[in-house]
């Protein structure tokens, strides 16, 4: 294959790729293990695929053995096609986290223009004695206007390769944070197409931005005033110029901090979630897979697997080990529709959906898996063939109430992975272990727990408990039990639960530390925007405030007024930006967790935080103002 080449769904990627064999002797109804892939011809819809497979699925059923099932209990499986586009398949999980993280970004860059309109707005005010000279000598409004938009443009490319140069040393620590599930990942790169995107939205940002300042001081009615040339009218149109831009960042502002509020809580709640296991960083987690040409003995192959384990329990520092599927999706286990209770006819068929596992003895005790009541399983209960099996405690409660009732009583299921002599008997339940998650997301499925098979254990996932998990001498010395127990077995994902844990709260905590830095940036823009805004405005009137303090004003009134009527700008901004954000934390409803998109706390934080930076940015001129010298406003009188 080409040096380029990858498999979406891999990591780590294959080094050798082999041929898939199916041995149409083994192949039954009910060895349903495989995805497909398939290229549609010209013309041909996905609904047009979809129809023609249901058409095929009666074909299905009489085409193939029946294994470990019956064709009357296939049929009941109810199964449909379900193809779906693989762009969907690929990204279509975080299609919307990524489009939510675009306009987050859109609006940190909206609020950056607004600051910069609102500075170019004061800028021009403070030159409009050079324009009125230009103007008197001659020049143009077209020439003023022109000028003023160059000056703009300048600015805008100057800021914009001073945001790729940035952006070039981000795009490490984008990396670094970038949640293994995000497809393409590793293509993230300045390449050409982000190059001429940020030229674009520099270039278009400051043309659309610094043509505020260039219509209003060079396409106004009348003549460009001087410096000194005061009029109501025109004070009150550029006054509400720089009101409705501050108006703008606020309001942005608020809707950002409010996303990374809402983010911060679901990181929080999903934190306090008891995913089933506890203190994953002292879990090594390990698999190990026998391949029939290395071993073609079904007996032989559990054998190894037990010595590997006797042999890891034997290390120093393990105080628990066993095999067997893994919480938070990291192997094992199906889910098997519902399992029937004896003599309790009413439940039959009408359960909730389970999930089927396996596990050794010291499994659980490995991964820290509480067990509520009864015993757990041992190995005399695989090598006599009992019909014993845990189940988790949410299970036990559906069926019985109190999650004790459970011990003693047997259940059965039918599985297609079994032969029916196996799934369809009686199992009794010998224990209740606490509920563990496949999805932090999702509530714990409900769970039974098999011991496990003698007569094929070819593929194994171990947990190990001990606080040397992770080093890479307690690695190597793992590799070294498996290699004395057989010489030609690789060991295959060797990772912590840790690991695990921390992948399963990647999506969450990526966007929390990128709508986070977005909130910052928004928080820290507002406040400067409107520090520079507000000392303009005062500096603009330092005359005024110097003959109201000569004529009794108090200094504190002065502060006080100031930042009154910086507050009462700004709650048009907070009013708008609250409806604002209300529509925003529906649509990224699906990227919270426990928390409701009103979050009343969360809102009122915000709130808080805003209204006291931008109280602070007016009080900081404010203070200024209040200290100017009376008698040296009216001696320059």
């Amino acid at each position: 294959m080409p040096a380029g080449f990858r498999f979406l769904d891999l990591d780590p990627q294959p080094d050798v790729i082999s041929p898939f064999r199916v041995q149409e002797s083994r192949a039954t109804l009910g060895n349903l293990n495989y995805g497909g892939i398939a290229r549609l011809e010209h013309g041909v819809s996905v609904a047009d695929a979809n129809a023609d497979l249901a058409r095929m699925l009666p074909i299905w059923l009489d085409a193939w053995p029946a294994g470990g099932t019956t064709r009357e209990a296939a049929a009941e499986w109810r199964v449909a096609p379900a193809l779906v586009p693989l762009k969907d398949d690929v990204v279509g999980g975080v299609t919307r986290m990524l489009w939510l993280l675009m306009a987050t970004v859109g609006a940190v860059l909206l609020i950056a223009c607004a600051n910069v309109a609102n500075l170019l707005l004061a800028r021009a005010d403070a030159r409009r004695q050079e324009l009125a000279v230009r103007a008197a000598l001659g020049a143009g409004r077209k020439t003023i206007a022109a000028e003023l938009l160059r000056e703009c443009l300048v600015l805008g490319l100057l800021g914009g390769a001073a945001g790729l140069a940035l952006a070039h040393g981000g795009i490490e620590l984008l990396a670094a944070l970038t949640p293994p599930n995000l497809p393409r990942a590793e293509d993230i790169s300045l390449d050409a197409p982000v190059l001429v995107f940020a030229v674009v939205a520099a270039l278009a940002s400051s043309a659309a931005f610094g043509s505020i300042p260039a219509l209003k001081h060079s396409f106004g009615p009348g003549p460009i005033p001087a410096a000194g040339t005061f009029t109501r009218s025109s004070s009150r149109e550029r006054h509400r110029t720089r009101h409705a831009l501050m108006a703008v960042q606020v309001a942005l502002s608020l809707v950002l901090l409010v996303g990374a509020g809402l983010m911060i809580r679901t990181f929080h709640a999903l934190g306090a979630v008891d995913p089933g296991f506890s203190r994953p960083e002292e879990v090594q987690l390990m698999r190990i897979f026998i391949p029939p040409g290395a071993v073609q003995d079904h007996a032989r192959s559990t054998r190894i697997q037990r010595d590997i384990l006797e042999r890891i329990n034997a290390l120093l520092g393990v105080t628990a080990a066993g095999f067997g599927g893994l919480p938070l999706g990291g192997s094992g286990g199906a889910l098997g529709g519902s399992v029937d209770v004896e003599d309790r006819p009413d439940v039959a068929g009408s359960g909730p959906a389970v999930r089927f596992d396996f596990a050794s003895p010291g499994h659980l005790e490995a991964l820290g898996t509480r067990l509520v009541a009864g015993r757990g399983l041992s190995w005399a209960d695989t090598d006599e063939a009992r019909r014993v099996v845990l189940v988790s405690e949410n299970l036990a409660s559906d069926l019985w109430g109190d999650p004790r009732a459970a011990i003693g009583k047997r259940i059965r299921w039918q599985s297609p992975w079994e032969s029916p002599d196996a799934s369809n008997a009686w199992h009794e339940i010998v224990g209740i272990v606490q509920d563990v998650h496949q999805e932090l997301y999702e509530p714990a499925p409900p769970t039974v727990y098999r011991p496990v098979a003698v007569s094929d254990l070819r593929a194994a996932a171990y947990a190990i408990r001990s606080r040397r998990a992770g080093t890479e001498g307690f690695v190597n010395e793992l590799r070294e039990v498996v290699r004395a127990s057989h010489p030609d077995l690789p060991v295959l994902e060797v990772r912590t639960l840790e690991d695990v844990y921390a992948v399963s709260l990647a999506r969450t905590s990526f966007m929390l530390v990128l709508v986070g830095i977005a909130g910052a940036m928004a928080l820290f823009l507002s406040v400067v925007g409107i520090y520079a805004v507000v000392s303009y405005v005062v500096s603009q009137r330092s005359r005024e405030i110097g003959i109201r303090l000569a004529l009794g004003a108090q200094p504190a009134a002065v502060k006080r007024r100031i930042v009154l009527r910086t507050l009462a700008v700004a709650s048009f901004g907070l009013g708008a930006g609250l409806i604002a954000a209300g529509g925003a934390s529906r649509v990224a409803a699906s990227l919270l967790f426990d928390v409701r998109p009103l979050d009343p706390l969360t809102y009122l934080s915000v709130l808080a935080l805003l209204l006291g930076a931008i109280a602070a940015a007016a009080y900081l001129p404010a203070r200024s103002a209040s200290r100017v010298d009376p008698v040296q406003t009216l001696r320059a009188e």
